[in-house]
């Protein structure tokens, strides 16, 4: 097993984000039109916070047996910065997959962001690192 592959090398890189201009349809949207189930929250260049496809799910359970629009106006009236992860675990891209292995095993979220510096780089998931590991075998 390749004990010191860093981070940047099973990330993916450049990944799509949102701002504080988007609404929580906007990010629905990027969810299903990309298949992916977590957004870095940017303002600027500066990673401000996170958004997962649970996140949406949490708050928009109530009504997933209701009308549809019901759901659009709901995501229309709260703000992302209500529902996103403000307190996030970040790792350098030069760090190893196990650091990143250890931070995801805690299980407090499922993807963490990858800096290079203060500067977002990559995302990482907990998939990206399951898939190293069973290359490695």
């Amino acid at each position: 097993m390749k004990k010191r592959m860093p981070v940047a090398k099973i990330m993916t890189a450049n990944p799509v984000s949102v701002n504080l201009s988007n609404d929580l349809n906007d990010v629905v949207e990027i969810f299903e039109q990309k298949k992916i189930r977590h957004l870095p929250v940017v303002s600027g260049e500066e990673l401000i916070g996170m958004i997962s496809k649970t996140d949406i799910d949490r708050i928009s359970y109530i009504y997933r047996f209701g009308e549809e629009e019901a759901s659009r106006v709901f995501n229309t009236t709260l703000k992302l910065d209500q529902v996103m992860s403000k307190q996030l675990d970040t790792i350098q891209a030069d760090d190893q997959v196990k650091d990143a292995a250890a931070l995801l095993a805690k299980g407090e979220y499922h993807a963490l962001p990858v800096m290079e510096g203060q500067k977002l780089t990559g995302i990482v998931t907990s998939t990206d690192v399951i898939n190293y590991l069973l290359e490695q075998y």
